[in-house]
């Protein structure tokens, strides 16, 4: 049976974020963003608190917090500034690969370490020519004996400017374009590794995007996450646990957004009356509530998926999608209850809407995630309903065939859709002329066509 309560351990958490969101990261959202800077002090305040890293197993020294309960913390961060909040979960997701790799002892050497001190990992598939195609990527991984000689530069890189570690993904061949790929865990003060001047950005100015370049840097065998061959698999996996996030993202900056904005109508008055009472703005309201809701729910469903174990790739895309694109419009609704207000420095708004826009971006575009739930559709969902040349569409008398032990048949043109009943299909259909070759016996249905429901959870 469904159940849609949080636990109370989780409960707890949601509390315990919330009231740090608003304590410490509400106050001084605004000033971190005018200075294009991240507050460090906030993040370790957070991990302090044991807010960060969650996804570290507590056989490693961490939390064991599964996706779940990623996506509440997300949402109350994320609702008092986007910017920081993406800072703070970088962590999560340049942990992922070293957590899922199969390097037993790479992970005992670090995660242990990130889990007790205050460290910054980051993630580098993209590059300055690639983004959502990670298997066009050209950072050179040249074997040197057991070891790795990394060259390339790695871009949009969250947290790039500041990070301790890098999760690195390169190829041993551009020309293999899946099979060259691997990954490696490098140290920041490692020779060759250098790092880019802050990429200016619209929004989320509060994290850090930066450049990540390596010049002739020696990686040791024992820092291989995913040999040549592997690399792009992990990434695919990495992305479908940490896609229910960025949705959780976009769920807390449209929840600010409406929050506002209720506020506002309430208190703001025009033609005599407040406009909260005016079926305009109330409309305008109900649909933001409908899409931070709808959003919250498909997030949680993908994360749930992936806490299960289950394949969660097509509800974190469809989440992906649908989260980021409603926070666009919920926010775009609500600068417009604000009217000039909203499009001023003065009031929030102006800020969420700047922070909100790269929602549709990272971690896969929006055009992305529609291709993969186009291909999924078109591919592997198994459909409940019949193929359309088998459609029993019993019109008239053919309506009385139902009783299969009368033995009587109906067929159906494949072209026009027309039913004959009958032992035998007409010589021509006498809609659109087309010979009886073109008929299909539509009932009764053979047993080995009859459909028996979706294969997949989500049909």
């Amino acid at each position: 049976m469904l159940n849609f309560n949080l636990s109370p351990a989780q409960e707890d958490l949601r509390r315990r974020v919330r009231e740090f969101a608003l304590r410490e990261v509400l106050p001084i959202a605004w000033e971190y963003d005018r200075r294009s800077e991240v507050p460090l002090f906030v993040l370790k305040k957070a991990f302090d608190l044991g807010l960060m890293n969650g996804n570290i197993p507590a056989a490693y020294g961490g939390k064991g917090h599964g996706i779940v309960d990623s996506t509440l913390l997300t949402e109350e961060i994320a609702a008092a500034c986007p910017g920081i909040a993406t800072s703070l979960f970088d962590n999560s997701l340049g942990l992922e690969p070293l957590i899922l790799c199969t390097n037993e002892p790479l992970k005992e050497r670090y995660l242990p370490e990130i889990a007790a001190h205050f460290k910054l990992i980051c993630f580098g598939t993209s590059e300055p020519l690639i983004g959502s195609d990670v298997s066009g990527i050209r950072c050179e991984a040249r074997a040197d004996g057991d070891d790795f000689i990394l060259n390339g530069t790695k871009f949009w890189i969250t947290n790039g400017g500041i990070a301790d570690y890098f999760s690195v993904f390169a190829t041993i061949d551009p020309q293999k374009p899946h099979q060259g790929l691997c990954a490696f865990l490098v140290e920041k003060d490692w020779e060759g590794v250098s790092t880019g001047l802050p990429i200016p950005k619209l929004g989320q100015r509060a994290s850090n995007t930066a450049a990540v370049h390596f010049d002739n840097v020696r990686v040791p065998k024992e820092n291989v996450v995913a040999p040549p061959g592997e690399g792009f698999v992990l990434a695919m996996r990495t992305f479908s646990r940490t896609r229910p996030t960025i949705g959780s993202f976009a769920v807390g900056a449209a929840r600010s957004a409406m929050e506002y904005a209720i506020d506002y109508a309430k208190k703001r008055r025009a033609f005599g009356d407040r406009i909260a009472n005016y079926q305009a703005i109330q409309f305008k309201i109900a649909e933001m509530y409908q899409k931070v809701e709808t959003a919250r729910l498909l997030t949680w469903k993908a994360a749930w998926e992936a806490d299960q174990g289950l394949d969660p790739t097509i509800s974190a895309s469809i989440s992906k999608f649908y989260a980021t694109e409603s926070a666009m419009q919920v926010v775009e609704e609500a600068l417009q209850i604000f009217g000039g207000y909203g499009y001023t420095r003065l009031f929030p708004l102006e800020k969420l809407y700047r922070d909100s826009r790269v929602f549709k971006i990272y971690e896969g575009t929006s055009e992305i995630q529609r291709i993969i739930v186009a291909a999924y559709a078109l591919e592997s969902y198994q459909p409940v309903m019949p193929p359309l040349d088998e459609l029993p569409m019993l019109i008239g008398e053919a309506a009385e065939l139902t009783d299969e032990a009368s033995g009587r048949k109906a067929w159906r043109c494949r072209v026009c859709g027309y039913i004959h009943t009958g032992d035998n299909p007409p010589e021509a259909c006498p809609v659109c002329y087309f010979p009886r070759t073109a008929f299909k016996q539509a009932w009764p249905q053979p047993a080995e066509t009859t459909p028996s429901g979706p294969a997949h959870q989500n049909g």
